[in-house]
């Protein structure tokens, strides 16, 4: 199956760098620098946008919601299949801009470059084992019943790598705060986030907590002043926000 990429920014690379390999990709933007720079890296074809004829294509599209109805005047023709990446924008919206025979919305994350991506889907169930099959490729997809759910999703497959990055970054800083050196408190919380996956694969968060904290210790010290600081009301918040701004 080949696959158009309509779009230049940080998803759309991400998702070539995933997608690579497995598919034949092309690329169709408005900048026509980036163009070159992607069809030299991924070795495709390109075409810039502009009364583009999209009759088809397999359309995975990789813009910003605000440049929907622009991006809509300068195609034409009607997509076999459009996977839209867009956070907060409807089928019955895409529908309206961009005609293709199926519809899926798919929110996958910037890990998508490492095949390490989550990917909420949902829309055409005609589509949904391709779809599948294609998210699957850059890591793990998951298929909702609804547009409400993905959209809740969005804000922690989408948005999460913003949240663990400030985990991340607040834990280096620490680390630093009390004498170790930069580099080795990255080196230290790097490591602490590759091998935590596999650990969250098999336990349910309360247990890893309960097998780390030991009465009067260290962890237990750092755990209630994390609770202190309503830091877990801060995240089921920031979940709740990020939600609220796909519904406007």
């Amino acid at each position: 199956m080949k696959l158009t990429i309509l779009g230049s920014g940080a998803m759309a690379t991400a998702l070539a760098d995933g997608l690579k390999g497995e598919y034949e990709l092309e690329f169709i933007a408005r900048d026509s620098q980036k163009l070159i720079q992607l069809s030299k890296k991924y070795d495709a074809p390109y075409e810039k946008l502009g009364e583009t004829d999209i009759t088809g294509k397999n359309i995975i599209l990789c813009i910003k919601p605000y440049a929907l109805e622009r991006i809509s005047t300068q195609v034409q023709g009607e997509a076999n299949s459009l996977y839209s990446i867009l956070a907060g924008t409807s089928i019955q919206t895409l529908k309206l801009n961009i005609a293709a025979k199926h519809t899926v919305r798919a929110m996958p994350n910037i890990a998508a470059a490492f095949a390490a991506s989550a990917t909420a889907l949902t829309g055409d169930e005609a589509i949904k084992e391709d779809a599948e099959t294609i998210f699957n490729t850059i890591g793990k997809s998951l298929w909702l019943n609804s547009e409400k759910e993905l959209d809740i999703a969005t804000a922690i497959a989408g948005s999460g790598p913003a949240y663990l990055a400030l985990v991340a970054e607040a834990m280096m800083d620490g680390g630093v705060k009390e004498g170790l050196k930069r580099a080795d408190s990255i080196s230290l919380v790097q490591a602490l986030f590759t091998g935590f996956a596999p650990l969250l694969a098999q336990r349910h968060p309360a247990l890893i907590k309960d097998s780390v904290m030991s009465p009067g210790g260290t962890t237990a010290a750092g755990y209630a002043t994390l609770e202190a600081g309503s830091t877990r009301d801060a995240f089921i918040k920031a979940i709740g926000a990020a939600f609220q701004v796909t519904q406007k």
